[in-house]
């Protein structure tokens, strides 16, 4: 008995989730199928043109908009930034710095000093449950 194992695929959506592209910016050829996991592989380890011009001047998604503001996907609602931006667009916010900006900046910096002390907590608490 031989095992077929059939290809694993994904939606558009998901793979240019997976990329960190937008998808409506993508090629139609791209929107309009289905991608493989190896197909997937192939776009990561060897990027097309298109796929190189998306990552260095967008439009970009909001996670990786919030990325490289340095703040949260919330964040950037609260800013009132809902549409994917150009890599221009989010130089320019940088260069602005709107108070919006600098309050999640600096909301994002106690989010992640707090995760890293409950982390640390979490540690030791499993550490001393261990030694007991």
């Amino acid at each position: 008995m031989t095992s077929h194992q059939s290809t694993q695929t994904m939606k558009p959506a998901t793979a240019a989730k997976k990329l960190g592209v937008y998808l409506e910016a993508t090629p139609a050829e791209f929107q309009e199928g289905v991608v493989s996991r190896t197909e997937l592989n192939e776009l990561q380890s060897n990027p097309p043109a298109w796929l190189q011009e998306l990552r260095k001047n967008g439009p970009h998604p909001r996670p990786v908009v919030a990325q490289k503001l340095g703040v949260s996907i919330a964040g950037l609602a609260r800013g009132g930034i809902t549409e994917p931006l150009t890599t221009e667009q989010i130089e320019a916010l940088k260069q602005e710095l709107p108070e919006w900006l600098q309050k999640e900046r600096t909301t994002q910096a106690e989010v992640r000093k707090e995760t890293v002390r409950i982390k640390e907590r979490d540690a030791e608490r499993a550490l001393r449950d261990d030694n007991a």
